[in-house]
């Protein structure tokens, strides 16, 4: 019975090894990319014939050629498992699985494959052509003190400004291959002890479910796992700065890096967040507090002035003082357009100013920016179209709308003037509020990772107070954020946040 077993299973063994070559056979004679190589050799030590194949632009041919081809020449070896023992390569594996060869291949993989029939294994070695740009200073999130380091396209970069920040073994990488056609890495980042478990098992059943073709960017991930895709405001937090990544790691957040983006995503998060620049710890605390005011209060502003201005003299024109209300009279006399529509040709214009700035090259954009709304505006206000006053309340809103430290919130705070404006011409101050209240009840509905989008302030959470709106000092900071609900939740004991040592005279 043994030896029927044995032979019973050799016949099943070889049918294997058949059907496997048959199906490499029928691949082969497929029609190829011409960037596809296979070249054939033979080993005179073994009488060994086999055989490279790769993607020439993705796979750097100087590895080959230097670390891989002259041991496979002149070293003795027969069977693939030998090469672990011959080759001077970190990354090399072997695989018996058909579905691994594309995907290896197109990842910049050289498959090694000999002659003999029986031989079901195939080797790959890592040969990948690395092309990307050097580490530079942040674009969006710059600032004047900090370090001036910014993420690239290259994933592997990306996390090795992150490790040197956190060289602890609890820093915890997840591996993901994202996109039916694009099979694009994606990293989850998170400190294991610290980080709240719910959150990172969110996150990663969302990455696991993704199924989509092509994922290019980090933004493509935040939307499609997102909590709510119909909101204008964005659930993560996108950061190109490797020290705030570092930073919210530590206070029990997850991060994500997609490879081939410059934007790592963090999450949960919170509106307060985007509001706040990483700057403002490399400060003082009065000073940070002051900034973060500043800010709100400029968001406020540049949302709410025009759709005030509106509503004044639409309705409530008898709540303008006397003095105030000549400057406006004289400033709209030969104006024949409405306030409203005066107020959505000037917002619609500085939108246009902006887009085009956004878009043509640097030097070409700022010219178009400046000398486009300098142009515009006198014209316009010279040929009777707008006045002075609203004019220059539309310039202080735009300016205002530029102070906030994250790029997409800034998108948001463009698109909501528009609304208040029409309520505040339906309506006028009433307006205004029934549409504050419609975006509060909007606000409080959403969700982070499942988490509330307005903690701490609502639902109200007092501790966490002291690194929102205001800023205390560090030695306030004793316990980490507790809406993260993290399973380490003290950052460090409170006398060492108090202690001093000074010289002993």
């Amino acid at each position: 019975m043994d030896f029927f077993k044995k032979r019973r299973k050799n016949q099943e063994s070889s049918n294997t090894n058949q059907q496997q070559q048959q199906q490499i056979v029928t691949q082969d004679n497929q029609p190829k990319s011409k960037d596809i190589k296979e070249a054939k050799y033979f080993n005179h030590r073994t009488n060994l014939h086999f055989s490279l194949k790769f993607i020439s632009t993705l796979t750097d041919e100087e590895i080959i050629q230097k670390d891989v081809l002259p041991y496979l020449l002149e070293e003795w070896f027969e069977k693939v498992e030998d090469l672990n023992k011959i080759l001077p390569v970190a990354d090399f594996h072997l695989s018996t699985d058909l579905s691994q060869i594309e995907q290896k291949l197109y990842n910049g993989y050289v498959l090694l494959r000999t002659e003999h029939e029986r031989d079901s294994k195939f080797a790959f070695i890592s040969a990948q052509k690395q092309i990307t740009r050097t580490v530079s200073a942040p674009e969006i999130e710059f600032s004047v003190i900090g370090p001036k380091e910014a993420f690239i396209e290259s994933i592997d970069q990306n996390i090795n400004l992150i490790r040197k920040r956190l060289p602890i073994e609890d820093l915890i990488l997840e591996e993901y291959k994202v996109g039916v056609l694009s099979k694009t890495k994606v990293v989850l980042l998170y400190i294991n002890g610290t980080a709240n478990n719910e959150n990172v098992e969110t996150i990663r059943q969302r990455l696991k479910s993704i199924d989509f073709d092509a994922v290019s960017d980090s933004s493509f991930i935040e939307q499609i796992i997102s909590d709510n895709h119909s909101s204008p405001f964005p659930s993560f937090l996108d950061t190109e700065r490797p020290d705030r990544a570092a930073g919210v790691l530590s206070q029990g957040k997850a991060v994500i890096i997609v490879d081939g983006s410059p934007h790592a995503l963090i999450g949960p998060t919170t509106l307060v967040e985007f509001f706040v620049s990483f700057e403002d710890y490399y400060i003082n605390w009065v000073m940070a507090t002051f900034f973060r005011l500043l800010r709100i209060f400029a968001v406020l502003f540049s949302i709410l002035v025009t759709p005030l201005y509106v509503a004044a003299l639409t309705y409530h024109y008898h709540l303008i003082p006397t003095n105030l209300m000549a400057t406006l009279i004289s400033s709209r006399q030969g104006v024949p357009f409405p306030p409203i529509l005066e107020a959505l040709v000037l917002e619609l214009t500085i939108e246009l100013l902006r887009e085009a700035g956004a878009r043509l090259p640097t030097k070409i954009g700022q010219t178009i920016g400046i000398v486009g709304g300098i142009v515009i505006g006198t014209a316009s206000v010279d040929a009777g179209f707008t006045s002075n006053v609203l004019l220059i309340l539309i310039a202080l809103a735009a300016l205002a709308s530029f102070t906030t430290p994250v790029y997409k919130i800034g998108n948001t705070i463009r698109i909501l003037r528009f609304p208040f404006l029409l309520f505040a011409q339906l309506w006028g101050l009433l307006g205004i509020v029934f549409c504050f209240c419609i975006l509060l009840t909007h606000l409080i509905r959403l969700t982070s990772l499942g988490r509330p989008y307005l903690e701490p302030l609502y639902p109200l959470r007092f501790p966490d107070l002291k690194d929102t709106i205001v800023r205390l000092g560090f030695n306030k900071q004793i316990l980490r954020p507790l809406y993260l609900q993290t399973k380490d939740t003290v950052r460090f004991p409170p006398k060492d946040g108090k202690r001093k040592k000074d010289i002993d005279e």
